[in-house]
């Protein structure tokens, strides 16, 4: 590979995927395509900068900010408004333009160089109603998915491909849906090469974590700097359970994808850790006093919050049939590595998360 445009690309996600493309194919032509709205983005310029990776300033809204651009062989589209409650707490203008509107600029651009596409999609395109469906059972620690289930699409590994698409999402999960519908339609139409990964919570260091995206990050930040956390609904217990994946491990698989496209070409696919890398909120707290040697103050509320769901775990059965990838690293070691990153770069970090 010869060239490759990041959208996203200051981000949390695309600046970690432009350095460890960068340090695989050092010849390799990468450009990183940000508009630095996301607060602490502007840390990773330096990063990128002594790497060799071009920084481009631009919004992915803006169908002109395309034109100065040089023709890619691929494009990854790691751009996005990444909260689930974007649009639910304010207008949801920024959040339809840049996710929805912003990809058809991307796919407009890709499709004007004969690039392939490879999508960032989420987990959160699977409705919150059908979700609220799954039976659970209640451990010690978190909750588990029951054996029996009454429709198709679940197991206790968690949510395939074939989970029931009908119901409500949020805006965002909304917008990234309809996104991936029009991908499909360059694909079969354009005959684009495109590949869609439904991702489930990705991490690690350089993440400028928040409460409604980033929660990992957060956790141990918090911990770090010994400030109060709180299980918010489901009891207040903090049983409830998501699936994480190390951006290195996201790495591993777009890397394959883009050098096998044809095996991986107008594939729909969830990533996630899956359940051997899953963690409630109760069990991240245990991990994050061992990792950082702190105990912080835990509040505790039973109401549940808007959009919230009790369980999110990713059937990664097709993806890891289809190339054989599977993650590598696992809770632990995740939390580690964001505790090591935040001892090193205290001091540029705190006013962001501390």
């Amino acid at each position: 590979m010869k060239s490759l445009l990041i959208t996203g690309g200051a981000g949390f996600v695309g600046s970690a995927l432009a350095l460890q493309f960068k340090q695989a194919y050092p010849d390799c032509q990468i450009i990183a395509f940000d508009n630095l709205k996301r607060r602490g983005s502007e840390l990773n310029l330096p990063r990128l900068r002594a790497a060799g990776i071009e920084f481009v300033h631009g919004d992915i809204r803006t169908k002109d900010d395309f034109a100065g651009l040089p023709a890619v062989e691929a494009v990854i589209e790691a751009s996005a408004e990444p909260s689930v409650l974007a649009g639910l707490t304010s207008a949801p203008d920024y959040l339809i333009n840049t996710n929805l509107g912003g990809t058809v600029n991307c796919l407009n651009y890709a499709r004007q160089h004969d690039a392939a596409f490879v999508f960032l999609s989420t987990s959160r395109i699977y409705p919150i109603n059908q979700i609220d469906r799954i039976k659970l059972d209640e451990a010690e620690t978190r909750f588990e998915v029951s054996a029996d289930q009454p429709f198709a699409g679940i197991s206790p590994k968690g949510l395939s491909e074939d989970f029931p698409l009908e119901g409500y999402r949020s805006l965002y999960g909304a917008t990234k849906l309809c996104s991936e519908y029009l991908i499909q339609e360059y694909h079969h139409f354009y005959n684009m090469r495109t590949v869609i990964n439904r991702c489930g919570v990705l991490t690690g260091p350089w993440q400028m974590g928040k409460v409604d995206q980033g929660v990992i990050v957060l956790w141990v930040a918090r911990h770090f700097w010994k400030q109060q956390l709180g299980y918010f609904g489901f009891g207040g217990t903090g049983k409830q359970v998501r699936d994480i994946l190390h951006v290195d491990d996201l790495f591993d698989l777009v890397n394959y994808q883009l050098q096998n496209l044809e095996q991986v070409n107008g594939k729909t696919l969830n990533v996630g850790g899956g359940y051997d890398v899953s963690v409630s909120l109760q069990e991240l707290t245990a991990i994050c006093q061992r990792v950082t040697g702190n105990t912080v103050p835990m509040a505790s509320v039973a109401e549940n919050r808007q959009a919230d769901i009790a369980l999110y775990l990713t059937d990664n059965t097709r993806v890891s049939e289809l190339t054989g990838w599977q993650p590598k690293r696992n809770v632990e070691q995740i939390v580690t590595d964001v505790y090591n990153w935040l001892r090193e770069n205290e001091a540029s970090l705190k006013p962001i998360l501390g």
